[in-house]
């Protein structure tokens, strides 16, 4: 079970609510979230809002939530169709050069990018 699927089941059982009925309110098969727990899905990202609003989550759990389905996240999808040519260029250059990145420039981008959140 992953980092995910941990919290998840915590998030179930404080709530005595088996995989089933978690499912039921987020709108998906048993076998769905289970997939989702054990890696072998992604987390869709409108769980994040119907979890916190479904169970209460706190803000701390929110972002181990967070945290947890990021770690998961084998590839990203971006359209940047209605992007500005500078942000296009951006996203560009970044994409042509991770695969190179060393880890410094890594921390360093996303030091960056943590700071106008």
């Amino acid at each position: 079970m992953t980092e995910l699927g941990k919290i998840l089941k915590i998030i179930r059982i404080k709530r005595g609510e088996i995989l089933k009925t978690m499912s039921e309110n987020l709108g998906v098969t048993a076998s769905y979230l289970s997939a989702v727990e054990n890696g072998k899905r992604p987390m869709p990202s409108e769980w994040l809002e119907k979890l916190e609003k479904e169970y209460s989550l706190d803000a701390e759990t929110m972002v181990n939530l967070q945290n947890a389905a990021d770690k998961l996240v084998k590839s990203i999808k971006l359209d940047i169709n209605k992007a500005s040519n500078e942000k296009r260029d951006a996203a560009l250059v970044f994409a042509r050069s991770f695969d190179s990145m060393d880890e410094k420039t890594a921390n360093d981008i996303k030091k960056m990018l943590l700071k106008g959140e």
